[in-house]
């Protein structure tokens, strides 16, 4: 198989980072100074699209299905049906023009969609407890605070005050994370109904069609990455996309659930891998501005929304700095002491995208870890934003096509750039207990939890309190302090609910 594959790449010119750009648009997004071509950040604009746009199928499942405190649904829908394809084509609109924006503006690879976690605390956690406009009225709070954070300095002083082991112990924890995602959604890992939170498979055995499509699809790509086949990551995601569609046609697998509603174990994980009937359809946007500001203190009291707002925020603004961090190591984009230049560009438009996010009705949008399957392909400027974001755009006429690639497909690549980010775990100083411990727990902690959040809190907490029963607090930012102390409200916020009332 990597005959074939090898025969299929371009062969480019090796790029000349201190090269003179070519034209305008390569001196606007330095494609030649950071080392990459045109063709490359087209190859990772695409990578990106193809492991991310699960999401136009699965925020729907998320957002689209849940009713709020009065029985109705999101964007006034009176039923998942109708609410559901107007989630769809919002969630992609977002996306598109967001993920536009950060390569426009940002000029790095980074594309943004709704946040998942982020969506399903909205749903579960929010919604439940008001009307849906008040809970995407929260979201739109929560984005226009962190972007004051942002414009005033905040958000990148926090950013910069983190010691640099730390940023890689972030690193190479989101790339345990998203490898878990991959084998997770892939079905490859799933939780246990025995003594042990996760098994292989199920039951401890791979079993189904699915499965067998993930693991050639694996095996696949790490065969092509090894032989360093340009596009290697992308032509495996279509080639494993084309083995499902076949696989389905053939073996007739079906979906997670059949007919009836009866659990299928060894069907696929989300998405059916068939040609759809239709393929181009025009998008219902009647959701979008569909949010109440300040409703929720009316709905819930001051209090509670508060605690609500705070949530949310910590949880945005540290998963997005996670994400910088990691994607920007992967890309050897970041300086040397451990800072992505004009971050401050980056960070506003990841504020924004909450902010639209809410608006539009479909949960807040952040910096997607799926990122780095496009670095994988060697992006490393804004342009392979433009590409994911007119792909997102495209999505929303094109839902049914997008539809096609199942998790099985798609997740072989987050393993495999798993592996890429597992490797900075080198750069690492381990002789010192100090930093060694806390950036193991902020591995460890982010795929254990199936949270960045948590893992960057658990690994700063622990740093600051290491140090200081060390002797050596002198060394500390006074915001590492500030960081630390809002992380500890944050791990406590439900005794602290509770004795509040508000629980």
């Amino acid at each position: 198989m990597s005959g074939p594959a090898e025969s299929t790449a371009v062969q480019e010119p090796t790029p000349t980072p201190t090269g003179a750009p070519r034209n305008a648009v390569d001196a606007y997004f330095k494609i030649t100074e950071r080392g990459s071509s045109v063709l490359q950040e087209i190859r990772g604009g695409v990578a990106t699209f193809f492991t991310m746009a699960y999401i136009v199928v699965l925020n729907p499942l998320i957002i689209g299905t849940v009713a709020d405190k009065n029985g109705g649904f999101v964007g006034g829908a009176s039923s998942p049906a109708e609410a559901i394809p107007m989630v769809a084509a919002a969630t992609a609109l977002v996306a598109g023009v967001m993920t536009l924006v950060m390569g426009v503006v940002g000029r790095y690879p980074f594309a943004l969609a709704t946040g998942l976690g982020l969506n399903a605390f909205v749903a579960f956690g929010i919604a439940s407890k008001m009307s849906w406009a008040d809970a995407m009225g929260i979201v739109v709070l929560e984005g226009l605070i962190i972007t004051v954070l942002v414009l005033v300095g905040a958000r990148r002083a926090i950013f910069l005050a983190i010691p640099g082991d730390l940023k890689i112990a972030i690193s190479v924890g989101i790339g345990l994370f998203i490898a878990l995602i991959g084998f997770v959604d892939a079905g490859f890992v799933r939780r246990s109904e025995g003594g042990v939170p996760i098994e292989l498979g199920i039951g401890g055995n791979l079993n189904g069609w699915p499965t067998f499509v993930f693991v050639v699809g694996l095996l696949l790509t790490a065969v092509l990455v090894a032989k360093k086949v340009k596009g290697g990551i992308l032509i495996g995601i279509i080639t494993t996309a084309i083995l499902a569609i076949i696989v389905e046609a053939v073996a007739k697998v079906g979906g997670a659930f059949d007919a009836a509603g009866k659990p299928n174990p060894e069907g696929w994980r989300l998405i059916e891998p068939k040609l759809p009937e239709k393929l181009v359809g025009i998008p219902d946007l009647g959701i979008v501005g569909h949010f109440s500001l300040l409703g929720s203190w009316q709905a819930v009291g001051g209090v509670t929304a508060l605690l609500f707002v705070f949530t949310l925020m910590l949880s945005d603004f540290f998963d997005t700095m996670g994400t910088v961090v990691g994607v920007g190591k992967e890309a050897d984009l970041l300086d040397e002491k451990g800072d992505l230049p004009g971050s401050d560009r980056v960070l506003l438009v990841d504020s924004l995208a909450a902010v639209a996010g809410g608006a539009a009705s479909v949960s807040s949008n952040t910096t997607y870890i799926e990122s780095a399957a496009g670095v994988g392909e060697g992006a490393r400027t804004g342009l392979a934003s433009v590409v994911t974001g007119v792909l997102f755009l495209l999505a929303m006429f094109f839902t049914p096509l997008v539809a096609v690639v199942p998790f099985e497909a798609a997740t072989p690549a987050l393993v495999i750039v798993g592996f890429l980010m597992m490797t900075q775990i080198r750069d690492l100083n381990w002789n010192d207990y100090g930093i060694g411990i806390p950036a193991f727990l902020t591995m460890v902690l982010m795929p254990f939890t199936y949270n960045i959040t948590v893992g960057i809190g658990a690994g700063l907490v622990s740093y600051v309190v290491i140090r200081a029963f060390q002797g050596r607090s002198r060394e500390l930012h006074p915001l590492l302090w500030v960081t630390a102390a809002l992380f500890l409200v944050y791990f406590a916020i439900a005794p602290i609910e509770q004795l509040l009332g508000v629980k």
